[in-house]
């Protein structure tokens, strides 16, 4: 029997739980994982919070402690592999900008940098995708 389960954790170390957890929740390069995982860390923790049997309490601590594991691998993996920021993620506010020309310029010169990396991704995967010399053309 491993020692977490044969004690009742306590409230520091059910709070240092959370902090870690909630840590590697945002961590997450991904904002669609890294508001899942915020969400499902938040609402593991409520449950822990409202439950008052010791062995229920005991049980559903030494699955938050496996699954602060999990998550950790996970979150190394989604910063690896991370993707492009999605639209919620602005980098700019639009009180950064002096004026509205100013931002309008930023936004074509993302959009069209993007545009060429998809692009240029694409005909290397193409490339990749083919043998040499059947498309000379990529």
């Amino acid at each position: 029997m491993s020692p977490t389960a044969a004690v009742t954790p306590t409230r520091g170390a059910v709070l240092h739980l959370y902090a870690a957890m909630l840590r590697t929740s945002r961590s997450f390069s991904s904002y669609n994982f890294r508001q899942y995982f915020v969400r499902q860390t938040k609402d593991t923790f409520r449950a822990i919070q409202a439950e008052e049997d010791p062995e229920k309490l005991r049980t559903m601590y030494s699955d938050a402690v496996k699954e602060l594991s999990v998550l950790r691998r996970s979150a190394i993996v989604n910063q690896l592999y991370g993707g492009w920021k999605l639209a919620v993620e602005v980098e700019r506010k639009p009180e950064d900008f002096k004026d509205r020309q100013e931002q309008d310029r930023h936004l074509s010169v993302n959009r069209e940098s993007r545009k060429n990396v998809v692009d240029e991704r694409r005909i290397e995967d193409i490339a990749n995708i083919f043998p040499r010399g059947i498309y000379p053309e990529l």
